[in-house]
């Protein structure tokens, strides 16, 4: 039995080592060699049209640096708000809704997520398509895959997805450009989200987060279902802290595990009703000279699952309510 192994293990080798990848600046690396046999194994795809693709990647070392310093763990608050509340985003939201008024509001009634919170992610993600990103999303991602170890699993996965993506969209995988970390279209999904997320909303037979407006706003409001949005339910609130107050021992974050009740004990006030066992997040934002907290709900927690970030979700709600006030107020 074991020399059976041995032998199955050594043709393995030997088959691994038989395929080359001939160019590209992953020339001669076995473990893309490995992942391309592996690949055409798993899938419909040929050794010879992987050997090609990848015969043709140009390695994307200046994105270990954006990947290393992301905005929302390098900034504080006050810092991060400044660079998506802006009068200009505000008012490209406006007529963003304007403009897709009636499918956002389609959008909106079949899954109950608000017109408002749809577009700004959209204005949060890509200024309403205008910077959809400019790397080459395969060289891209074969680049974090092979070459950046900390998130290797990650890409590596996420290098599958698109492969397939790209197989069943009918993409040109060469040719589609995106964020430094692979996210694509103007809602700027990664390749796994875009394939178990997105939605042919118009119904035309493709799913299209790059041009359709329908798939596009049909996409994003997906995803807020799936992962958990309540429709008309509260996305985050205010909050004031009392002299003598005992806010340290309650953990902040995202996620809605404390009771408003606990929050209320620690010294937190709130201008708005919430009732007592209401689950809340302790969202704690750093402005400059003092911390502001806000009473996080399950639908703030949900935007979190968007980017993991409560930097993140609250640019989103703050421009969300901004673009609301100013459409209806001019409408």
């Amino acid at each position: 039995m074991k020399k059976l192994a041995l032998i199955l293990g050594l043709l393995t080798a030997s088959q691994v080592s038989a395929l080359e990848i001939p160019g590209g600046d992953y020339q001669g690396r076995e473990d893309v060699a490995a992942f391309v046999q592996r690949m055409a194994a798993e899938t419909d795809y040929s050794e010879d049209e992987l050997v090609q693709l990848f015969s043709q990647v140009e390695k994307q070392e200046h994105l270990f640096a954006k990947l290393d310093k992301p905005a929302e763990k390098e900034l504080d608050w006050y810092q991060y708000r400044r660079i998506f509340i802006k009068d200009k985003r505000v008012d490209l939201g406006v007529k963003f809704w304007r403009e897709n008024r009636e499918m956002l509001t389609q959008v909106s009634e079949k899954t109950g997520v608000p017109p408002e919170i749809i577009v700004a992610i959209i204005g949060v993600e890509t200024f309403y398509g205008i910077y959809k990103g400019k790397d080459p999303v395969f060289d891209s991602l074969v680049t974090l895959a092979f070459d950046y170890p900390r998130r290797a699993s990650f890409f590596t996965r996420e290098l599958e997805q698109f492969l397939l993506l790209a197989r069943e969209q009918g993409f040109d995988a060469r040719s589609l450009r995106g964020s430094y970390a692979g996210a694509m279209g103007m809602p700027q999904f990664i390749s796994s989200s875009y394939r178990n997320y997105a939605i042919d909303f118009d119904q035309d037979g493709k799913t299209d987060l790059f041009d359709s407006i329908a798939d596009i706003t049909g996409s994003v409001a997906n995803y807020f279902v799936k992962h958990g949005w309540q429709r008309d339910g509260r996305v985050a609130r205010p909050l004031e802290a009392v002299e003598n107050n005992s806010i340290d021992s309650i953990e902040p974050g995202v996620k809605p595990e404390h009771k408003w009740a606990d929050l209320k004990r620690s010294g937190l006030t709130s201008d708005f009703t919430i009732g007592e066992e209401t689950p809340v997040a302790l969202v704690k934002l750093q402005q400059r000279d003092h911390p502001e907290y806000w009473a996080g709900f399950q639908n703030f927690y949900v935007i979190t699952r968007y980017n993991r970030s409560e930097l993140y979700a609250m640019a989103v709600y703050q421009l969300a309510k901004l673009i609301s006030h100013q459409f209806k107020k001019t409408a």
